[in-house]
């Protein structure tokens, strides 16, 4: 509390603050008026790590070392960004950084900041969460605890960027990193596959699931954006040239991305299990002249693969074209479930 305040209010003192706090001269505990907030490091060389937001005291990120949060990297300016909570607002505001301070996925000059929000600052990803206000006072201040935890991710040669699907899911990464003009190979893991989506100032020229060429870029960033649970890591650009490059800006990804898993979603209702076995009609009664040269394609390929995860997979298409042609291969006969 400022001397100020403390002269004019008068207060006794808090029994809730231990001997740790004053030690390390942390804030007590706050009150029931109000809420307790922290800044969790969901992303970077914090990861882990966690900075208590306290009512009217700011904190003032950086990477100048007599600051309130240090953060320690390149892309973080000495003076980067002021965070604030006075009454019940907490508040974010840039401090003329050279790379930006966003808040998800929006670069901004000051905004305001709720429980579950993310901002980017470096290449680190925080997370506004609530905190149990009750809860004793750490041992150490939140300043050496961040030291702490990069110290301890340095020595496990842990990525500068890394983090989990469940806690930043992959439209809000995409997000984050197109508006910041990230170069990189973005790479998501899950129990079955590893994808990697290549960015160049932001934007997407390449994407591939399982190094293999399948599934065109464009598709294959579709599909990923399915993926919820598995881990990502932000690795450093990759020289390699490609065939089939391609330059989409997130939004557009995003967009139709999400457009078409909406409709594929609906779609696949109407369509049998994934692994179910298919195959051509016996005897085969409509006409084979009728189909367009893409349907016969996809029937083909169902006669090859004999399930529709098999089609879906090898299909130049994307997942919403294949399915919708499927569902018409069914309803016309051409198609059965064995």
């Amino acid at each position: 509390m400022p001397l100020a305040l403390a002269q004019r209010h008068p207060t006794p003192p808090d029994p809730r603050m231990d001997a740790s706090s004053k030690l390390t001269g942390a804030p007590p505990a706050p009150t029931s008026q109000c809420r307790a907030y922290a800044l969790r490091f969901i992303s970077g060389k914090y990861q882990g790590g966690e900075f208590p937001i306290y009512p009217e005291k700011p904190i003032v990120v950086g990477r100048s070392s007599d600051l309130d949060m240090v953060l320690v990297e390149d892309m973080v300016s000495r003076r980067h960004a002021r965070i604030a909570y006075s009454g019940d607002q907490i508040t974010i505001e840039d401090l003329g950084s050279t790379n930006g301070t966003f808040v998800n996925g929006e670069k901004v000059k000051k905004a305001r900041l709720k429980e579950g929000d993310r901002v980017l600052i470096g290449t680190s990803i925080l997370k506004v969460i609530a905190v149990d206000q009750n809860a004793p006072p750490q041992g150490m201040d939140a300043k050496q605890n961040l030291e702490n935890v990069a110290a301890a991710r340095r020595t496990s040669q842990v990525r500068t960027m890394s983090g989990s699907l469940e806690e930043v899911p992959l439209p809000d990464l995409l997000q984050l990193f197109g508006t910041s003009k990230k170069n990189g190979v973005l790479v998501l893991r899950t129990e079955d596959d590893v994808g990697r989506i290549y960015l160049r100032k932001g934007n997407v020229y390449y994407a591939t699931i399982n190094d293999s060429d399948d599934v065109p870029p464009v598709k294959a960033c579709y599909r990923m954006l399915t993926w919820e649970q598995g881990s990502f890591d932000l690795d450093p650009p990759d020289d390699r040239q490609f065939s089939e490059e391609v330059d989409l800006t997130v939004a557009e990804i995003l967009m139709e991305g999400m457009r078409q898993l909406d409709e594929f979603n609906r779609l696949k209702e109407g369509l049998p299990a994934l692994t179910a076995k298919i195959g051509v009609s016996q005897p085969l009664i409509p006409p084979l002249r009728d189909l367009s040269p893409d349907e016969l394609d996809v029937l083909q390929m169902a006669h090859n693969y004999g399930t529709i995860s098999q089609v879906l997979q090898k299909s130049q298409a994307t997942d919403l074209q294949t399915a919708t042609i499927l569902q018409k291969l069914f309803k016309a006969n051409y198609l059965e479930v064995r």
